[in-house]
């Protein structure tokens, strides 16, 4: 009880102290008082009087924002220090509540943010985590540096993905532009001009920007699973595989190209695709792997491709993919393996034939007339090929339709060329019998 009425008696006297540099509008002596404060309550170790003291000083009557900004700096340092896990919540609760709508301490708000919403995941409360975090909009703060925004953000987005809200997931992702990895930070640092915000060095935790790009790319891939947009997982992969560490370390780099391979052949065919497609085969780094060269080649080679060869060839490394980095390749990716190989069949048959019947397209692609009818439906619907089907005929025509615009310039084009030809003979004629007249007047 004596301890707690010299505690008194020493923050009465202090706050005496902090009133009268506070009217003076001294700043650094309202700032030692107010931390003087907050310090005694710490060494006493009275975790409840620290907390009134906080709310008490923060609400005084023309408070400095620089004393506010001080206190709150300091209480932070004794978060780690408390006694137990109670004690540590008020202490981010009272710090969270002085902060809030205040610009001069947004960065501590949003460091505060963080520490409790890893508190609630710890506890399993993933979806009460996620909802903390997105009360705060890091992109706004001008004086936050560009890793620790990045870092905040990623950590948004993993919260979503765990609490399994894809949509506020992909809203919280675009607020990172994939350019922002590409910048060199040596030719960033430079001195801030008057009057612009001075930029705070980030957190000792916040990991380095080409650390956070991986971190961004394996979110996004966690993000593009659940949709199977294997295109996108793709391009995700091979951002990661363009990292300078990753493509030093054969360990890193070739469970990647693996996945590279694999993300590819399961997209659809498409310009982009294509384009990756011929892009990932020039790479000299699949000489390693080169089961996944002849994989690359078979399925842009424009030959039919028997299904059950293929899957013998390639199912023992399908199946050794799960013990990969990166995980399985998920549940329907044989399917669509499957699925690819049809695709790619009839592409090559609309590529060699004009028209062809329906009985023998199914011959081709080792399937029944209906699952053949199926799938080259779905690929005009998809606008991946143009092409009639004659049910009653059973014959499959591969050629465009053509209007009547398209059939009168056929016939104007074949016209002039007849023109032209018969111009170009009638010329040969005149000439031989110009030279046939020459030689009888000689």
């Amino acid at each position: 009880m004596e301890g707690d009425g010299k505690l008194e008696a020493q923050i009465e006297a202090l706050l005496n102290v902090e009133k009268q540099m506070r009217q003076a509008g001294d700043v650094a002596g309202t700032r030692k008082a107010a931390t003087d404060i907050l310090q005694l309550c710490f060494e006493a170790r009275a975790w409840k009087t620290l907390n009134e003291q906080i709310v008490l000083l923060s609400k005084r009557r023309g408070q400095l924002k620089q004393a506010v900004q001080a206190m709150v700096q300091q209480a932070m340092q004794y978060i780690d220090q408390t006694p137990d896990l109670d004690t540590k919540i008020e202490l981010i609760k009272t710090l969270n509540s002085v902060s809030a709508g205040k610009i001069y301490v947004e960065i501590e708000r949003a460091r505060l943010i963080k520490k409790l919403a890893r508190i609630k995941e710890e506890q399993g409360l993933i979806g009460e985590a996620a909802d903390l975090m997105q009360e705060v909009a890091v992109e706004t703060f001008g004086a936050m540096a560009k890793t620790e925004k990045i870092a905040f953000i990623l950590e948004q987005v993993r919260l979503c993905l765990d609490h399994k809200d894809y949509v506020r997931a992909q809203i919280l992702s675009r607020k990172i532009n994939p350019r922002v990895f590409e910048a060199d930070p040596s030719k960033e640092k430079k001195k801030p001009k008057e009057g612009e915000n001075v930029v705070e060095e980030p957190a000792a935790d916040i990991p380095s920007l080409l650390e956070l790009k991986q971190i961004y790319y394996q979110l996004m891939i966690r993000y593009y699973s659940h949709s199977n947009d294997y295109l996108e997982i793709c391009r995700c992969y091979k951002a990661i595989y363009e990292i300078p560490s990753v493509k030093e370390d054969p360990a890193q780099w070739i469970p990647v190209l693996r996945k590279i391979c694999w993300y590819l052949v399961l997209s659809p065919h498409d310009p982009m695709q294509s384009s990756l497609h011929n892009s990932t085969l020039e790479d000299k780094n699949l000489s390693e792997i080169p089961h996944f060269r002849l994989l690359l080649k078979q399925l842009i080679t424009m030959e039919v491709i028997q299904w059950t060869a293929l899957w013998n060839t390639f199912k023992d490394e399908f199946e050794n993919e799960k013990n990969m980095p990166g995980g399985t390749l998920g549940d329907k990716a044989a399917e669509d393996l499957k699925l690819r190989v049809i695709e790619h069949n009839i592409l090559v048959v609309s590529k060699y034939y004009s028209r062809i019947t329906l009985k023998r397209l199914a011959d081709l692609l080792c399937l029944e007339i209906q699952e053949a009818e199926k799938h080259l439906s779905e690929m005009v619907v998809s606008k991946a090929l143009v092409a009639k089907i004659d049910r009653p005929m059973g014959i499959v025509c591969f050629q465009p339709a053509k209007d009547s615009n398209d059939i009168l310039n056929s016939w104007a084009s074949n016209l002039e060329k007849l023109l032209d030809l018969v111009e170009k003979s009638c010329h040969q004629i005149h000439k031989e019998t110009m030279v046939h007249k020459a030689a009888l007047k000689a």
